[in-house]
């Protein structure tokens, strides 16, 4: 049992501040140290490969026509309807889940609360199970409905963390907009942060290429699905929602050819581990863009991956079995166990952990 007090809330003080764990994915060796030590324990020539999703505020609040006041949660962009608009206005139907949407049949308008309050409207397009809905968002200006979340919406965090800091009467602050998203965030459109990524620093990413090391990027948006609990018996049976993905045909080229000479290739997070293992799966390491629901558990086999940084994730968790089909269960379990004893900080805004072959320098 995880004590509460070991689940972060908030940000360590310096990024690179967070504590690490090295763990031998051949004998189970163990080292501790901080996250800005990361190269020493980097093998030569790595090719460390990270994912630039950039969280967008995703949390919004509207008003029914009846006056009641509901939670509107971004997920996925569906598309641009192609009726004629006003110059400067837009539209976009996105897939959301509603808090508070009540009986209000399709054809609901909402309205929007923030500085340009009665600008942004939306439709209720369609309705489905738990929440889930299509909204038709109309507005104007540049840069469409993201634009507009920026201006309105709030950061997104896990649930555990709002429960946390709710129990605790944190108000919240302007200070998650920059630290729950990494330093070299830029694809807009995850709801989640890649959050092994977000120890890192411009410094640390400088220091890692005058070291020999090369640094490469994918984007995989991270949706509301990875808090989501295994809560079936035969893990094999959990269904993970498609996140969408897209590789550049330079990161593929540095894949293959890292693969080539041997050089280990770290993936930066499981959302760049299931990436780069869908792409393997489908036969080539090559740009494409698409949408993956790969789920690797216990026994499945990495075919690209080599090492990993990763955080300390919720248990009966994907990311966790993940963690699992890569270094095996018990060593990781183990390592989990020396991470309690030591006071890590778990989670999210946690610490970190480093998983590679070999005997772990002291």
């Amino acid at each position: 049992m995880l004590p509460e007090e070991l689940i972060a809330t908030q940000p360590a003080p310096q990024r690179d501040g967070s504590r690490l764990l090295i763990l031998s994915k051949d004998d189970g060796g163990r080292n501790h140290c901080f996250f800005r030590d990361l190269l020493r324990f980097l093998r030569p020539r790595s090719l460390v490969v990270m994912n630039d999703t950039r969280v967008i505020p995703a949390r919004l609040f509207a008003s029914k026509p009846t006056g009641g006041r509901i939670e509107v949660f971004l997920v996925e962009k569906r598309s641009n309807p192609s009726a004629p608009l006003a110059q400067g206005a837009w539209q976009e139907d996105w897939q959301v889940l509603v808090r508070g949407l009540g009986r209000s049949p399709v054809g609901a308008r909402l309205t929007f609360d923030g500085p340009s309050e009665g600008r942004l409207i939306a439709e209720v397009v369609e309705r489905g199970e738990r929440g889930v809905a299509t909204l038709r968002f109309t507005g104007s200006g540049q840069g469409g409905l993201l634009a507009a979340a920026e201006a309105l919406g709030e950061i997104p965090l896990p649930p555990y963390i709002e429960s946390a800091r709710k129990r605790a009467g944190i108000q919240p602050t302007g200070e998650d907009r920059v630290r729950y998203q990494t330093v070299f965030a830029k694809a807009p459109g995850a709801v989640a942060a890649p959050t092994a990524g977000l120890h890192f620093t411009e410094e640390l990413l400088s220091a890692m290429v005058a070291g020999g090391h090369e640094v490469a990027r994918i984007t995989l948006h991270v949706g509301p699905g990875t808090f989501r609990p295994v809560a079936v018996r035969d893990p094999s049976q959990h269904h993970l929602d498609a996140e969408r993905f897209e590789v550049s045909a330079s990161t593929a080229a540095a894949v293959c050819q890292a693969q080539a000479e041997g050089r280990p290739i770290v993936a930066v997070g499981t959302t760049v581990v299931r990436t780069l293992e869908t792409l393997a799966r489908r036969g080539a390491i090559e740009a494409c863009a698409g949408a993956t629901d790969l789920l690797i558990l216990p026994g499945d086999e990495l075919r690209i991956v080599t090492d990993l940084i990763t955080n300390f994730h919720l248990p009966k968790s994907s990311l966790l079995m993940l963690v699992s089909a890569f270094a095996g269960r018990e060593r990781v379990l183990a390592a989990y166990r020396d991470a309690i004893e030591r006071g890590y900080r778990f989670y999210s805004y946690g610490d970190a952990m480093f998983i590679r072959p070999g005997v772990i320098p002291s």
